[in-house]
């Protein structure tokens, strides 16, 4: 027998080892387990710090803004490393610097260099400008859940006062970064001055706005002692009401307090609408998810009714069912409520969360007649994207064992049935400790190492399965046959190993923003080809050991007279192939312009633009916005004209659910 190499020596290591199905079993309940943990989201996390800087210099103009406040500012933005581009705007009033870092800058760096410029210069601020405002932005800022209440009965205030309870709730939820309200009205003290009144009882707007500072604070005035026990003492508080508004002391005549009730109009009310945020539903309106409400049907099949902007529609039908009604084709009052979370959590998790913390809020928080609509789930998208990509990944398992069942055996195609999901599983556990999520990129790194890994198993099984039927191995040990089997290839599936990780890894030294979009997928590829390799010396003639033996204690039992075991059908058919290929010059040449041809139409389809080239591949979102923009000077009431009419035509397209 000759001498062992290193391949064969971890062969005869872990062959007949009771260690290697514990290490199987641990292998695979780590991908389990890898799989559970990592975050799913659709795209992977790709760090490009930027940043807002807001000035405001109130009465000054465009012009004035951008010599003043614009251009000292990029200056100083500049002096701080690692920024790539600035991007500003200057307007009447107000300047804003978008400061946008190299990609793989650390984020908080970043923020505290820039803040740090910023504080360390403010005596360079002219007069009249505000301190600067400095909000950082990043990939998760983007919400991930949009939910809408809508209502034909109550108005755009009133829903407002609903939303903002809900959004309490969902602020409860982990992980939960950034809950914000689109469109409502807010709650408003309007106070409206009378000059009349204000002259009669000689008061000047001045003292009134000061009074009014005054009465509405409340401040910590001292303490006392008494039976014991120490009281903090507060004067004042914060005017809660109109009528308390109205009972403030704003001056004196003749010898009389003058109130402000008596100088001016207290209202306590909406403010003025700012925006409008309208609700409707279109003929697919059954593929809609609506949390909270009634069935409602498309509606585009009744006729008009109501008001256009948010007044009650439909309030006897909504009284006896005691939900909203949508079968109008009038637009409802709506607010939005978007969620956005935290920075490398799991998407999927955070928006049932937020769901389920709604759907608890109903009678509770959420009153009869008021629906609420998801209009925005990228959990839901990002879970359907992975589970469909972990669904072709196995899918894509199971053809390659069918098709070493097809030309090696059903026996060799369980052997590697074996080696690839304990490969696969290991490299989850990789993803997961380097920090990277579950989406479309690492899943395809998945699927597309398959293809590569699964050699080294092959390679070795083959070599296992030939030395098997080797007439001088008819009385050998099976052992020794598998031992040296491996060993025999084990130096050319090390080195094929690392010339494929040699081939894929440069990948993950690309810069820019490329690089931390594309990497996983040589890091997950490079790490697959590590584990199958070690997977082909350890598992799979462990595998071998127990599958083929008996098939070949089976094969040794047929008549001795055919001292070479039979080919197979696939090798009969590459045999005959490769020898008119190698033998017969009218088919080498005739192989070769075939193959040259089918290069250069490859290549021909990019110059007639037959193949999109693109950085990023389509995606097909649920999901499309229709942006208007409207001569300058338009009024909103006549923009949310327009967009209705845009709306009412949406309306009609048969996919259009809301």
């Amino acid at each position: 027998m000759r001498s062992i190499g290193k391949a064969g020596s971890v062969a005869r290591a872990f062959i007949v080892s009771k260690l290697t199905p514990l290490i199987i079993v641990a292998s695979i309940l780590l991908g389990v387990g890898a799989v559970i943990l990592l975050p799913r989201e659709e795209e992977p996390q790709i760090i490009v710090p930027m940043i807002d800087v807001f000035v405001q210099m109130p009465g000054a103009s465009a012009k004035e803004v951008e010599e003043r406040i614009t251009k000292p500012m990029e200056k100083l933005i500049w002096e701080v490393p690692g920024v790539e581009y600035i991007y500003s705007t200057s307007s009447p009033g107000f300047a804003m610097a978008i400061v946008r870092f190299y990609v793989g800058e650390d984020e908080e760096n970043a923020i505290v260099r820039l803040n740090q410029k910023m504080f360390a210069n403010f005596d360079l601020i002219p007069p009249g400008a505000s301190q600067p405002l400095i909000k950082p932005r990043s990939i998760d800022d983007v919400p991930i859940l949009a939910l809408t209440l809508w209502s034909d009965r109550y108005d755009h205030y009133d829903l407002r006062r609903v939303a903002a309870q809900v959004h309490d709730e969902i602020k409860q939820v982990t992980d939960v970064s950034e809950v914000k309200l689109i469109g409502g009205q807010r709650r408003q003290l309007r106070v409206t001055l009378d000059e009349a009144r204000m002259a009669a009882l000689q008061a000047t707007p001045g003292h009134i706005l000061g009074m009014l500072q005054q009465a509405n604070r409340q401040l910590q005035s001292g303490s006392f002692a008494a039976g014991n026990r120490e009281f903090l003492v507060e004067t004042g508080g914060f005017l809660t009401s109109a009528e308390e508004v109205g009972q403030v002391v704003v001056g004196v005549s003749n010898a009389r307090p003058v109130y402000l009730r008596d100088v001016a109009r207290i209202e306590d009310g909406p403010e003025e609408p700012a925006n409008y945020v309208l609700f409707g539903q279109g003929p697919a309106v059954e593929y809609s998810h609506t949390l909270i409400g009634e069935s409602v049907h498309p509606l585009s099949q009744v006729q008009p009714e109501g008001s256009l902007f948010g007044a009650p529609i439909d309030e006897q039908r909504s009284a006896v069912s005691g939900q909203p009604s949508a079968v109008s084709s009038q637009p409802f009052p709506a607010v939005t409520i978007t969620v956005a979370k935290r920075k490398g959590t799991n998407a999927i998790v955070i928006a049932d969360k937020v769901i389920e913390k709604v759907k608890e809020a109903e009678g509770r928080l959420i009153p009869a007649g008021i629906g609420v609509t998801v209009t925005r789930n990228y959990g839901e998208t990002a879970a359907e994207k992975s589970n469909e990509l972990l669904y072709h990944m196995f899918l894509a398992i199971l053809s390659v064992a069918v098709l070493i069942w097809l030309t090696l055996g059903l026996r060799e195609s369980g052997i590697v049935a074996i080696a690839i999901p304990v490969t696969l599983a290991l490299t989850l556990v990789v993803f997961y400790f380097y920090g990277y999520t579950l989406n479309r990129v690492t899943l395809f790194a998945l699927i597309f190492s398959i293809g590569i890994l699964v050699d080294d198993a092959i390679v070795v099984v083959e070599n296992i399965v030939r030395h098997y039927r080797l007439p001088g191995n008819r009385n050998r040990p099976i052992l020794d046959v598998a031992v040296e089997a491996v060993d025999e290839v084990g130096n050319p599936t090390i080195l094929a190993t690392f010339a494929v990780i040699a081939a894929i890894l440069p990948m993950a030294f690309v810069s820019g923003l490329m690089g931390p979009y594309m990497r996983p997928i040589p890091v997950g590829a490079s790490a697959a080809m590590v584990f199958s390799l070690i997977v082909a010396f350890i598992v799979t003639p462990w595998a071998s050991f127990r599958l083929l033996k008996r098939q070949r204690q089976h094969d040794g039992e047929e008549g001795e007279a055919d001292p070479h075991a039979k080919e197979g059908w696939s090798t009969r058919m590459y045999r005959h192939t490769m020898g008119r290929l190698i033998n017969v010059p009218t088919w080498r040449y005739g192989f070769l312009g075939v193959v040259v041809v089918l290069l250069l139409g490859a290549m021909g389809l990019f110059a007639v633009k037959a193949v999109v080239v693109k950085m990023l591949p389509f995606d097909n979102k649920s999901e499309f916005q229709v942006v208007i923009d409207m001569p300058e000077g338009t009024t909103l009431e006549q923009t949310a004209a327009v967009t209705m009419e845009i709306g009412g035509f949406l309306k009609t397209v048969p996919e259009v659910t809301d």
